[in-house]
């Protein structure tokens, strides 16, 4: 049986700018992970990860590795730049939700969990309609 070797974790002060980029970062990957209707769980599942993990990116405690940044990106149907909040690109194709959606399911995010229920199974419903 071979010795477990534990990787040494060294703890880095961060800026108080920091501290907030990735609370916010962390707010937004909820909203995202939610208006896509997945659970942490499945999150965690389509990215490799535990739940634990998960958590900790969307409360801001733990940074996300930046080579996971693609693969989070994409399945959450948006571009890097949306996904840690930068500007969008003015030249940039249209990937993703327009503003005014994105800016609605931030508002949704802030709601309490049954009223973002009503919200989904609302949603739902228009979106099981056939196009017209």
């Amino acid at each position: 049986m071979q010795p477990h070797h534990s990787t040494p974790t060294t703890t880095v002060a961060i800026s108080n700018e920091e501290r907030a980029f990735f609370v916010a970062f962390g707010e937004r990957l909820a909203a995202l992970r939610k208006a896509r209707g997945h659970t942490q769980v499945q999150l965690a599942e389509l990215l490799g990860v535990s739940q634990q993990a998960i958590t900790a990116y969307e409360s801001g405690q733990r940074r996300v590795p930046i080579s996971m940044l693609p693969l989070l990106a994409d399945t959450l149907s948006v571009t890097i730049e949306e996904l840690i909040g930068a500007p969008a690109r003015r030249n940039a194709s249209k990937r993703g939700p327009a503003p005014k959606l994105q800016q609605q399911l931030e508002r949704i995010s802030q709601l309490s969990k049954a009223r973002q229920r009503v919200v989904s199974e609302v949603l739902d419903s228009l979106l099981a309609q056939p196009a017209r």
